[in-house]
């Protein structure tokens, strides 16, 4: 059985091994309403709440207290994020919390894995563990490609990355004798899509009887901020001009999913020809889950001409957008080759 350093658990609270740490102790629900574990819940809160309202990382584990009690507080943190998120009861603030909640796990992966020798067989072990212990994957070490490994390809067609985003289809992978070949970076990124999913699965999944007081009464609080903030953004174009493919975009970004960089690209040139705002743009972006307005607010100003040599970008053609797989033509659309027709073609410019 593997088995992994009490710190390393610390970093991973998802995994079965970290939880056997709570579980061993007959920990309970119920046990959050007593005030001895106020601390964590504070804790969990504020880490949601950078999240959901600054989109920041602040979230630093506590090593100073004995390897034990790190793990146990750290599994605890994780359970009352995932109680507070499913009281919440928002989709979109599940699906920014399940990213960001993948991202920071991913950091420690990134980081394990740049620090261990190509021997270190713990690091090794981690990555291993955790894909068989969550996603039921196994993979391999690539022993004659450095930082390389492979997955069976009937075990990767069982995930739904496979059919989602384009890079990832079989067609554009590396494959060789029935595995597919992923790189350092492309393993971890496919870690992070798959906690992604399994996060906001888990929260959905929760059964719960009563939610303790003190978590009630910090998710009705943070629900009343999101729904405050969120109540004063105005639809961003009206559906009488907006090419379909484009409001394919507002509709992902309403549900609260994220996009991938072209749809990014693409939204970001079809709203600076429409001659929307600066503060416009970032208005929509901003509800995105991994909005950062200091990047966000640079690509489009990059985008715009205004930012390195002065080019100012044109909306994608039709034809580059159905490469993309971010075509949702209609018949509307018939005899355009690019969304920006479609806008002259209906206020009959």
């Amino acid at each position: 059985m593997v088995r992994f350093g009490n710190k390393d658990l610390a970093k991973y609270p998802f995994l079965k091994e970290a939880f056997s740490y709570i579980t061993k102790y007959d920990f309970k629900l119920e046990d959050l309403d007593s005030k001895d574990y106020l601390h964590l819940i504070d804790k969990a809160a504020e880490k949601i709440e950078n999240y959901l309202f600054f989109g920041r990382f602040e979230y630093q584990i506590n090593y100073s207290k004995t390897h034990e009690t790190i793990v146990q507080e750290e599994v605890i943190i994780f359970l009352i994020s995932l109680l507070l998120i499913k009281s919440i009861s928002i989709d979109v603030v599940t699906k920014k919390f399940a990213l960001m909640e993948s991202m920071r796990f991913e950091k420690y992966l990134i980081s394990d894995l740049n620090t261990a020798d190509r021997d270190d067989k713990t690091i090794k072990l981690i990555l291993y563990k955790i894909f068989e212990d969550l996603f039921s994957t196994k993979i391999l070490l690539e022993v004659d490609v450095y930082n390389f490994y492979k997955i069976r390809i009937n075990d990767y067609l069982d995930h739904p990355i496979a059919f989602q985003e384009k890079e990832w289809n079989l067609i554009n992978r590396t494959l060789h004798n029935g595995f597919v070949y992923l790189d350092g970076s492309e393993i971890v990124r496919l870690f992070r899509n798959e906690l992604y999913l399994l996060i906001i699965d888990r929260i959905k999944k929760m059964s719960i009887t009563r939610i303790p007081d003190t978590i009630m009464a910090i998710s009705k609080s943070i629900k009343s901020r999101w729904e405050q903030i969120h109540h004063s953004i105005n639809a961003p174009v009206s559906n009488a001009v907006t090419p379909p493919c484009i409001q394919h975009i507002y509709d992902q970004i309403s549900k609260g999913e994220n996009l991938p960089h072209p749809a990014r690209l693409l939204l970001g040139t079809f709203l600076i020809y429409s001659n929307k705002t600066l503060e416009e743009m970032l208005e929509l972006f901003k509800r995105l889950p991994d909005f950062d307005e200091k990047i966000t607010r640079y690509q489009l100003e990059h985008l715009a001409g205004k930012r390195g040599n002065s080019k100012r970008y044109f909306v994608p053609s039709c034809e580059k957008i159905k490469l993309e797989n971010l075509c949702y033509e209609t018949r509307i659309c018939q005899g355009i080759s690019n969304p920006t027709q479609l806008i002259r073609k209906k206020s009959g410019i």
